[in-house]
């Protein structure tokens, strides 16, 4: 399989925004790091900063998948419980650009 892109969409409580961006900041930093990692870049929306995004690309859909088992994830995600109203991940394929 080619590459595997993610697109994940967060949408936080107004009151979490400060909060939820730097504990994604410390994961982008860890998940560079990770086999498979190519690009893990965060995004937030110009008009609503409750909303953030994750453009991510992995060498195969398997070490994407162990990026969800490791514990700088399992981290953000207790860290991130009550604060996140809206949460959705994309697995796309490249097709032309």
């Amino acid at each position: 399989m080619a590459n595997l892109t993610i697109v994940a969409n967060i949408i936080v409580n107004a009151d979490k925004i400060d909060f939820i961006r730097a504990e994604l900041v410390k994961l982008v930093e860890k998940t560079l790091t990770e086999e498979g990692c190519i690009n893990y870049n965060l995004h937030q929306d110009n008009k609503n900063p409750a909303h953030f995004m994750i453009y991510e690309k992995w060498q195969t859909r398997e070490l994407w998948q162990a990026h969800g088992d490791t514990q700088h994830f399992a981290d953000y995600v207790a860290a991130a419980e009550n604060s996140v109203s809206e949460f959705s991940v994309h697995e796309m394929t490249f097709i032309a650009g």
